[in-house]
């Protein structure tokens, strides 16, 4: 439960260092690592809990459930692929992508429920276009945050696991 803590606090504090830079964030990048070494559980918890922390600096409202979800979603199945993430940087890279983007879509449907309340799908559709670039700069950001993290963190965090006997 610490280890999770402590990737939380890393994630919300990436978050808030890169507060300056649109759509360019290590979060996505830190939660597909904790799942990958702690499991889907610790993955979902990680990428929930990064949301609503790190929003009592960015700002909590009806967005934040949805950030926690998505967040959350990307760590569970993260975990639940951590053995062909572990071994794969192509796996991760695209996994990571595909991250971003499911990120995104899942982003994209508070979007669409922000104008009236309800869910409509041709304005769901104008959303995710209208999105795209910062979709793929958000892709793109995650890509190089989890090929220049995973494997540093990874050996800290497997060192972590055999010292303290998590196997």
């Amino acid at each position: 439960m610490i280890l999770i803590a402590v990737m939380v606090a890393l994630s919300a504090v990436g978050r808030l260092i890169f507060a300056w830079a649109p759509s360019v964030k290590p979060v996505t990048a830190l939660v597909i690592i904790t799942a990958m070494y702690f499991g889907p559980q610790a993955g979902f918890m990680t990428g929930a809990l990064t949301a609503v922390i790190s929003n009592f600096y960015f700002g909590q409202g009806p967005w934040t459930p949805f950030q926690m979800f998505s967040w959350g979603i990307v760590g569970l199945i993260a975990g639940v692929f951590a053995p062909q993430l572990k071994k794969s940087l192509v796996f991760r890279i695209i996994y990571s992508a595909v991250s971003g983007v499911l990120y995104s879509l899942l982003m994209d449907i508070y979007t669409t429920l922000w104008y009236d309340g309800t869910f409509n799908l041709t304005r769901y559709i104008a959303a995710v276009t209208s999105a795209v670039p910062v979709t793929l700069t958000y892709v793109v950001s995650n890509v190089a945050f989890i090929i220049v993290l995973a494997k540093p963190m990874g050996s800290v965090l497997e060192r972590i696991k055999t010292k303290y006997g998590m196997q």
